[in-house]
């Protein structure tokens, strides 16, 4: 520790990113990125951009960028806010919507960077257990804000993370229901591979926001372009968190690619098909190994093999040259794998790799 710290660092405990090995010849498994390259058209949209262009700062609302989604989704530009990244995006949500005296709800088990953000921004939190078999029960959630008086919001990822198990729009529904009084959001980074949308919940519910990202399903996650959409009063508070912080967050590069992704749909709904297909053909192997595996509607899975230490199989998996991610806290879920969806040939590699062991 140094002494020039201010007092809020020394008690932060970052969020971990998957690793980004600079090894050749890994077969790479472990932070959920698209296993096929972006569409073409993004491809040509980047290049277009000239050096005359780089010249000149960024449009700082992305407006074009903000049509295109709204378009897509059938919203007004004004319930779209975009950012560098979802992280980003989610970061302003804490920021300008979840920082209340009551706490904030979200899984005991679900996207690390939650308890970060709150513990960042110096927001209560309470984290409500996942059921027995890794479900997420909405009764829960209204319980916990009839215990304690109201909540300060509501935030969970749908499909789930790291589980890969989804919420029923009906149960969502649910919950906006019994949940009035503060911002339900709903991060859909892995909605494109199976689970159903929350977005067309947004005209009927002025508290939910709903965030996407182009890192997963558009095969972006090196460009860093996430989006949430609601209700123009939240996107609107986003923007003032936004706008005191950065301007500029997404460059001309970034936006000519990204609308370029959100417009190729044909490519977009092929790489999901394949994506899927070659999840379910890798469930189908797992199992034939022994592996107990969560019903999956991610671009991952995530598996244990009963009497196999998790640990000890991604440490096997990473010497025979395939990398996962394994999670040693909460304890629970220690026996586990989470394994990213791969082309088939990488596939074929997980699978070899994992007779190799268990032999």
């Amino acid at each position: 520790m140094s002494r020039y710290w201010s007092e809020i660092v020394r008690t932060l405990t970052p969020y971990v990113p998957g690793e980004q090995p600079k090894i050749d010849g890994l077969v790479k498994l472990n932070t959920n990125e698209c296993p096929y390259g972006p569409s073409e058209k993004v491809l040509a949209a980047i290049a277009g951009q000239n050096s005359e262009a780089l010249r000149l700062y960024p449009d700082p609302q992305a407006s074009a960028l903000k049509a295109a989604i709204a378009r897509r989704h059938g919203l007004a530009e004004s319930q779209v806010f975009v950012g560098n990244g979802s992280d980003e995006v989610l970061a302003h949500i804490f920021m300008g919507l979840l920082r209340h005296a009551a706490p904030l709800l979200y899984p005991d088990i679900s996207y690390s960077f939650y308890p970060v953000y709150a513990k960042l921004y110096g927001i209560a939190t309470r984290a409500i257990p996942l059921a027995e078999d890794f479900s997420l029960r909405v009764d829960d959630y209204l319980q916990a804000s009839r215990e304690q008086g109201g909540n300060g919001g509501i935030i969970f990822a749908n499909p789930n993370a790291p589980t890969g198990m989804p919420l029923p729009l009906a149960e969502i529904r649910r919950l906006l229901q019994g949940n009035p009084d503060s911002v339900v959001v709903v991060d859909e980074a892995y909605v494109d591979f199976g689970a159903e949308s929350a977005v067309g919940l947004i005209a009927e519910f002025p508290q939910l926001l709903v965030v996407h990202t182009l890192s997963k399903s558009r095969a972006l996650a090196g460009l860093r372009v996430g989006y949430a959409m609601g209700q123009a009063d939240l996107i609107e508070a986003l923007t003032r968190v936004k706008d005191s912080f950065n301007s500029y967050p997404l460059d001309r590069l970034a936006i000519a690619g990204a609308v370029a992704a959100i417009e190729d749909e044909a490519w977009f709904e092929a790489t999901c098909r394949k994506v899927i297909a070659t999840r379910e053909r890798m469930v189908a192997g797992l199992q034939t190994r022994g592996f107990q595996v969560l019903p999956s509607a991610a671009n991952f899975v995530f598996a244990q093999r009963p009497g196999s230490d998790g640990a000890a199989l991604a440490a096997g998996l990473r010497e025979r040259k395939v990398l996962v991610r394994h999670f040693r806290a909460p304890e629970r879920i220690a026996p586990f794998l989470r394994i990213s969806v791969g082309t088939e040939a990488q596939t074929d590699a997980l699978l070899a790799a994992l007779d190799a062991i268990l032999a």
